[in-house]
């Protein structure tokens, strides 16, 4: 019997699209300068000590911040905040981001909810890295977050 076919990258991200997500902008300061990136995919590690993870690409922009940086944040878009995540995955757009400091950290205004993690490690995982931060603060809302499934943008409901 033939060896099956091996899975294309296109196969793969096919397959992970079935699978529905929150979408986040992952944020940083860089010389001074705010910094932003569109991430689905981030996960919660752990309660105690409360810790996050993200998955960034080696070729974004964001991967060398993030590779510097000791501090990041990570704001979860509410479904009326569909342009920032399109602006932050590289399709700029018109409209002004609504950045909010926390104790000089940049954030995202008017998410559903925001961290602050201190990175704790970054771990080689094939062509992107895995950044393990400690939450140091949290606050959210009740709104509802913009989901992300089969390419495409949804809502709750």
């Amino acid at each position: 019997m033939p060896a099956p076919a091996p899975l294309t990258p296109d196969e793969f991200r096919q397959t992970l699209g079935r699978f529905a997500s929150g979408v986040t902008v992952m944020t940083a300061l860089h010389g001074g300068e705010k910094r932003g990136m569109t991430a689905n995919a981030f996960v919660s590690v752990s309660l105690t000590p409360p810790l996050i993870l993200v998955s960034v690409d080696k070729r974004a922009s964001m991967h060398a911040v993030l590779a510097e940086a000791e501090r990041f944040g990570v704001s979860v878009l509410s479904v009326a905040q569909r342009h920032l995540s399109e602006h932050f995955a590289g399709k700029p757009q018109a409209a002004d981001v609504p950045w909010f400091d926390h104790e000089g950290l940049p954030l995202i205004a008017g998410a559903v909810a925001q961290l602050v993690c201190r990175k704790r490690s970054a771990v080689d995982a094939g062509d992107h890295t895995l950044y393990i931060g400690e939450v140091e603060y949290s606050r959210y809302t009740d709104d509802d977050p913009l989901l992300y499934f089969r390419g495409q943008y949804h809502e709750l409901g």
